[in-house]
Formats: structure tokens, sequence, C-alpha cells
């Protein structure tokens, strides 16, 4: 396997979290749309929106429990 392959998975999550952001190239989209499975692709998505959510969730909690100093 050269080195410039990566794995499905990665490639997935990749293209994923670069459509979170919304900066993707044409060309990069394309190249997806035609490699990656689109059952992956939703299941990444999420399952990447629920980290997302939790880790909102997480901060959240940790910024109320924080003393106020008053």
């Amino acid at each position: 396997m050269p080195s410039q392959q990566r794995s499905p998975v990665l490639r997935t999550v990749t293209a994923v979290l670069w459509s979170f952001v919304g900066l993707r190239s044409r060309q990069a989209s394309e190249k997806d749309a035609l490699q990656l499975s689109p059952f992956h692709v939703i299941a990444a998505g999420l399952v990447l929106l629920v980290l997302f959510v939790l880790a909102l969730v997480a901060l959240v909690h940790w910024a109320v429990q924080q003393p106020t100093g008053f």
C-alpha cells in the first residue's frame, strides 16, 4: 500500500469534517462522491455530529461549574 493512499475510513472522516467546516474544493468533492459509500458518509456524519454535541454539552457543563469569584 503506497504511503499516498489513506484508508477508506480516514478518507470518509476527512470528507465529513471538511463538509462540517464548509471548505472543500469542487474536485475533491466530486472525487469523494465517486469513491466513498453514501452509507459510510452518513454514518460518519451522524457519529461526528453526536461527538460534537457531546463536546459542547461537556464544555457548557464545565463552564457553568467554574467559580465566578464574586
